[in-house]
């Protein structure tokens, strides 16, 4: 028999605003205290201790929009966030400051998450939606220099790019960007030539986050519809599907692969947090707790293993943190 799925470990109130994204960053050395990052609707980044379970600092960068997208920068003191008042800030947070160093105004409108890779000490890639409607556009930082603007040919009609993820083999191999969009479309680009390698109709209505594994060449998306669409690449990097999951209720607000690669987690409509398996997306547990939709999950990068966690942050204020280590 199944057994009953748990309560979450604990309960993170006080954003006063729906949440819409989380990061944690808890590998640093002792004494570091490890932390999770939450963007709300509100404009606001809070910092929570996860051992008070406390929020230390709030940030406020955005003018009160909405925050969609929170990452660090190797370290928890180099922050990058990204906001509806169409800018993607850079915060150092070094010695208690709070104030942001940079910014990027992308002049998108729309709710697409950027995507961030390191590609050399300090030095990273982000990819993010820009102005022109069906356009990525690919930066260095933390010199903003333009790498490339992918565009779909004329007549492709992909439509607004939803969610990003940028990745690469091996370290120094070839940046790849996989782009989900409004047709429903799973896009492959090589960012370095700005040509796209592969498209896969994987949805009927636009793809509202994806995640890619690139160790079994396999990801996985999800959309307004009732379906989590398995996906993997052939070595002549073409996409295909590989097997489809329905599910119990419409509407997938996210989608994450743990860094171990053993289980995924995705925020539902439904308010629920759903566990697979992610060799056989296999369902593990329902996790139900929240009483609206549930925006983001969020896997910790805990480095032992026992103490890693998932959050969960959702449009009725909370952010719910769950332990679901096993003993394999």
């Amino acid at each position: 028999m199944a057994l009953p799925p748990p309560d979450p470990q604990f309960v993170l109130r006080g954003t006063s605003a729906a949440v819409h994204t989380l990061h944690f960053s808890c590998a640093g050395q002792e004494p570091d205290i490890p932390v999770l990052f939450s963007g709300s609707e509100n404009g606001f980044i809070h910092v929570w201790n996860l051992k008070t379970h406390r929020a230390d600092t709030a940030l406020d960068g955005h003018g009160q929009k909405s925050v969609y997208c929170v990452k660090t920068m190797g370290g928890k003191d180099k922050l990058l966030s990204q906001g509806r008042d169409q800018r993607i800030c850079l915060w150092d947070l070094a010695e208690g400051r709070t104030s942001v160093t940079d910014s990027v105004f992308t002049e998108h409108v729309g709710f697409c998450r950027c995507s961030l890779l390191k590609v050399a000490q300090g030095g990273w890639l982000m990819a993010t939606a820009a102005k022109g409607l069906e356009e990525v556009q690919v930066l260095e930082l933390p010199s903003k220099t333009s790498v490339c603007t992918l565009k779909p040919e004329v007549g492709a009609k992909l439509g607004m790019p939803m969610c990003l993820k940028l990745w690469q083999l091996s370290c120094g191999s070839q940046p790849l960007l996989l782009a989900g969009y409004e047709d429903g479309s799973v896009v492959l680009w090589n960012v370095t030539m700005g040509k796209v390698l592969s498209q896969l109709v994987c949805h009927q209505e636009p793809v509202m986050s994806l995640d890619f594994d690139s160790e079994k060449a396999k990801g996985i998306s999800g959309s307004s519809e009732k379906v989590l669409r398995i996906w993997s690449l052939n070595e002549q990097q073409n996409l295909q599907v590989y097997k489809t999951h329905q599910l119990v209720n419409a509407g997938i607000s996210d989608i994450t692969i743990r860094p171990d690669k053993k289980i995924l987690a995705t925020a539902g409509w439904d308010h629920r947090i759903r566990i697979f398996g992610w060799k056989k997306v296999k369902p593990l547990a329902v996790l139900d707790y929240h009483t609206a939709t549930v925006h983001c999950v969020s896997f910790s990068d805990h480095r032992n293993p026992r103490e890693r966690l998932l959050a969960a942050g959702s449009k009725d204020h909370r952010i719910s943190v769950w332990s679901i280590y096993t003993e394999t």
